[in-house]
């Protein structure tokens, strides 16, 4: 689906984890083979900067390490967006023109956080933000994370002063995913792993699933099935995927977050499957332990998912 801005944002652009080396730095060699690896499997737009980059827990210069080599191994073959997530408008200002100069086609903003923004600041944030970059400014829920929503209210004011351009959506609640379709007309793009065969059948542009770093073949052809009316086609492989997605669930919540034994999970299996050279995730985040990588290892054999 073309936004209004001219953008094309349609199909399958997975949220790109940030790989890192055991120093913590950027690692720009293994970004660069999940961005090929991620192109070969024909992927629609690549969202650096996200929940599953680690955003929160990236310096400035990280961030900017990120898309400065996300955008020259994409080399134009897919939008690159760009997150802009940070706690107070002026700040992600300050991330979105960064995003932009270095050549992101757009960039995603969430509702500020820590503050607990009123829906009429949240509506005013994101008129700031427009105002000041000259790249199309995509709206991100997840409430999750940032303790804030985006009602179906703010983000149909947004959309017809045309202060975003698309929605992506991570707040889980496909009742409230289609009355912003009905309402909006927005390209709209779910963040879900599990519903992404039903999101698309309701109507949503694309899927930005974070399990795409881990398969991106999968969601490939899940969004294709989909698509194209085969709604078993689609239901088979979201089956399979969701079995995939297992391996969120195999590190001890008695020792790390959620967080932590999610994106660890994920850098994990890219890990064992050759995308990425070191599962490292940022602190405070915590590693995984050799027992629960092994285990993640039988989760992907099962699944018919070896090295690449």
């Amino acid at each position: 689906m073309v936004s209004d801005s001219g953008l094309s944002l349609h199909g399958v652009i997975p949220p790109l984890v940030t790989p890192l080396d055991e120093r913590g730095e950027v690692d720009r060699r293994s970004l660069e083979r999940l961005v090929a690896c991620q192109l070969d499997a024909g992927v629609d737009g690549v969202f650096v900067g996200g929940s599953s980059g680690e955003v929160a827990l990236l310096d400035t210069a990280q961030r900017r390490t990120v898309v400065e080599v996300t955008v020259g191994a994409v080399a134009g073959a897919v939008p690159v967006l760009a997150g802009a997530v940070d706690t107070g408008t002026r700040r992600v200002i300050e991330h979105a023109r960064q995003a932009a100069e270095l050549g992101a086609d757009a960039v995603v903003v969430t509702a500020p956080f820590y503050v607990k923004p009123h829906p009429a600041e949240i509506v005013a944030h994101f008129r700031h933000v427009h105002a000041a970059v000259d790249v199309p400014v995509v709206a991100y829920d997840i409430p999750s994370a940032v303790g804030a929503r985006l009602t179906p209210d703010v983000v149909v004011e947004l959309a017809e002063s045309k202060d975003v351009v698309a929605l992506k959506d991570s707040s889980g609640d496909l009742a409230t995913f289609r009355e912003i379709l009905r309402r909006t007309g927005l390209p709209a793009l779910s963040g879900s792993e599990l519903l992404a065969d039903t999101a698309v059948l309701l109507g949503a542009a694309g899927l930005v699933p974070g399990l795409g770093n881990v398969d991106p073949h999968g969601y490939v052809r899940l969004y294709r099935a989909a698509r194209d009316g085969d709604a078993a086609a689609a239901a088979a492989e979201q089956d399979r995927l969701a079995r995939l997605f297992g391996i969120v669930s195999v590190a001890d919540l008695g020792r790390v977050g959620f967080t932590a034994g999610a994106l660890g999970a994920f850098k994990a299996a890219m890990a064992l499957r050759g995308i990425i050279d070191c599962p490292a995730t940022n602190r405070p985040l915590a590693p995984l332990s050799p027992s629960e990588t092994e285990t993640i290892a039988e989760i992907l054999a099962a699944e018919g998912l070896g090295k690449l």
